[in-house]
């Protein structure tokens, strides 16, 4: 069974003149990105694909933690009591990262970079047990959104505050990848970056971009869903992406901020559709943290349009918030 999503717009994307469609690839935080377009037919290929790798590496020196010498890095160094200047990237990053973290009361926290290297999912080596509950009240203590003070450009460091914005960077590094094509005169586009996707425009044959939305291998018998995307991006946060196994019991990557860990309920995995892929990105990771039935009235209270898979007394249980629902076509 197959099931479509289309965005609701007031009139019907254009149809590209001319024009080829080019496909274009390259490597970035660890994962791999590519893209299609469809160019000007005075296009340079190799241009359009140094241009999109520019702006990707520009994320990494900026946000990586992977990178001693990027800006996070070196906030995240910086002594008790100082302040950094930040790049205005990043600065618009943790202005959205602040703004969903008091929205869904901390579920998403960018502050937990201490944690996420304590729990293994971080540049720090892992023993690859779970770490000791004093280290994690340490780190603990350390953390949270609401020490951030953000002033302009530059953020104060409040002694010992590490942050960690992998739940959002990567959605924002695909809307920096559109907006260059955009200023490039590129109308028609598919970019897709570790999995998180944004598209606009149609192909030569009038067509949307057509995207599978991705499943968690729990759900193979579950139908297929198709979307179209126009003006719309998609981020998918699970369980079942990174994760390491002890003692017989699995330990994802998502951390709920209000324990410290690993999340430990029912969602398997949550994806949100949104115009930004920054906001889609990171409401993903919000909902991934929550409870269900609380991620599901949090996307109808915000209008956010979220799919949920959780394990339930049958199996797995699928929720469509509102905002999804109105774009299913029948």
């Amino acid at each position: 069974m197959i099931r479509v999503l289309v965005p609701q717009l007031t009139k019907a994307p254009a149809r590209p003149i001319g024009g080829a469609v080019l496909t274009l690839a390259g490597e970035t935080m660890g994962t791999t990105w590519s893209m299609q377009l469809v160019a000007p037919l005075t296009a340079n290929a190799e241009a359009l694909e140094a241009m999109a790798q520019r702006e990707l590496d520009q994320v990494v020196r900026e946000m990586s933690p992977w990178e001693p010498l990027s800006d996070l890095s070196r906030y995240n160094r910086a002594a008790a009591g100082s302040w950094t200047p930040l790049p205005p990237a990043l600065a618009q990053v943790l202005r959205c990262a602040l703004e969903i973290a008091e929205a869904s009361d901390g579920a998403f926290d960018p502050t937990l970079g201490a944690l996420v290297d304590l729990w293994g999912f971080g540049p720090l080596a892992f023993s690859g047990a779970p770490p000791h509950p004093q280290d994690i009240a340490k780190a603990r203590q350390a953390a949270g959104w609401r020490r951030l003070v953000l002033e302009g450009d530059r953020l104060l460091q409040p002694g010992g505050l590490r942050l960690d914005l992998n739940g959002i960077a990567k959605g924002f590094a695909v809307d920096q990848v559109a907006a260059a094509l955009d200023r490039a005169g590129v109308r028609s586009y598919l970019i897709e970056v570790g999995g998180e996707l944004r598209g606009t425009g149609a192909k030569p044959d009038g067509q949307p971009w057509w995207v599978e939305l991705e499943s968690p291998p729990v759900a193979n018998d579950r139908p297929r869903t198709l979307v179209a995307l126009h003006g719309l991006s998609v981020a998918t946060s699970g369980d079942y992406r990174r994760f390491f196994e002890h003692d017989g019991r699995r330990y994802a990557h998502t951390l709920d901020p209000a324990t410290a860990a690993p999340a430990a309920h029912a969602t398997v995995s949550v994806t949100v559709l949104d115009e930004s892929c920054m906001r889609a990105d990171a409401y993903a990771t919000a909902l991934t943290v929550m409870a269900p039935d609380a991620a599901l009235a949090f996307a109808t209270e915000h209008g956010v349009a979220a799919i949920i898979l959780a394990q339930g007394p049958t199996g797995l249980e699928e929720h469509l918030s509102p905002a999804v629902s109105a774009m299913l076509d029948e």
